[in-house]
């Protein structure tokens, strides 16, 4: 059985090709000796609404689900027209923690050249926010946007973090 089978990852919502194409990725950048974190793999889903659950963390080696949360994506992404304030899909590596002014937050560095690998110097990080709230989803039907960062809810923005720090993968797939 595949770790997708495995983890029954298409009953809660997460796509087999979304895994694959995080799969493959993690699998070169553990190759290439990039992840000092490897059991973790931390996928974004924004193919699917904002008031879904579509932020998986997987722990690959025990082949548990650690997270599935919610997650924001830029405000100008989806069907907007394209400016600042985006996601960038594709591959990141996670760095260090800090506190700033969304408090305990993680940065990220990109590695797709050309798509994502100005997001340290942007500031794209993980980092919890108030307008991540399952209330808000129900209530209006979506979540609200970051300036481009993956945000997630700001109880679980700390116990997220310290899972994925240190040289993690972290996936943001689009269609």
């Amino acid at each position: 059985k595949s770790i997708y089978d495995s983890l029954h990852l298409d009953s809660i919502g997460l796509s087999r090709q979304a895994f694959e194409y995080a799969q493959k990725g993690w699998n070169k950048l553990f190759h290439e000796g990039r992840l000092s974190n490897p059991t973790v793999l931390a996928i974004a889903d924004f193919s699917q609404p904002s008031s879904h659950k579509r932020l998986y963390i997987l722990d690959l080696k025990q082949y548990k689900v650690l997270f599935q949360t919610l997650v924001a994506h830029g405000r100008n992404s989806g069907k907007e027209l394209p400016s600042s304030y985006k996601s960038s899909p594709g591959f990141y590596i996670t760095g260090e923690t800090y506190n700033g002014k969304h408090g305990y937050s993680l940065k990220l560095t990109g590695v797709e050249k050309g798509i994502n690998d100005n997001a340290y110097n942007r500031a794209i990080v993980v980092h919890g926010a108030d307008y991540v709230d399952e209330s808000y989803a129900s209530s209006q039907g979506y979540i609200g946007r970051s300036l481009g960062c993956p945000a997630v809810p700001e109880k679980e923005a700390q116990p997220i973090i310290n899972i994925i720090r240190d040289n993690s993968c972290f996936f943001i797939y689009e269609i």
